[in-house]
């Protein structure tokens, strides 16, 4: 029997009730650290950061991030979301997505404005 046909390990709600948070996620200026896939670690900075609502998902808040990475000194960015968690230790915040990000056309589109608006690209 595959993973797919198991039943689910924590039950959840059939329709989840929607609370929003008191604050939103800041993260500006604070270090990460985060894997290679050689088993070492890269620390970063988080410059500057752009939070956007889903259109159509009132729960899930789209990050995009401007980021210095400490080693060479270099900016790179990197788009993730937070969902309002829904599992007993993270129920009523806001928590960092750990899948890929999907996001509607016009939401990237707004997103991608900000930034430029903000001075984020040079050419």
């Amino acid at each position: 029997m595959g993973i797919h046909k198991r039943k689910p390990s924590v039950k959840l709600p059939r329709k989840a009730k929607f609370v929003e948070p008191e604050k939103l996620p800041n993260n500006i200026g604070k270090r990460r650290r985060i894997p290679t896939i050689w088993g070492t670690h890269r620390y970063m900075v988080i410059e500057d950061e752009i939070l956007h609502r889903e259109s159509k998902v009132p729960n899930k808040l789209i990050a995009f991030q401007r980021i210095r990475i400490e080693e060479n000194n270099r900016i790179q960015y990197r788009l993730g979301y937070y969902m309002i968690g829904v599992k007993p230790r993270a129920r009523g915040r806001w928590v960092w997505g750990q899948f890929c990000l999907m996001v509607l056309e016009r939401d990237l589109k707004a997103i991608l404005r900000k930034a430029e608006r903000k001075g984020w690209f040079t050419v």
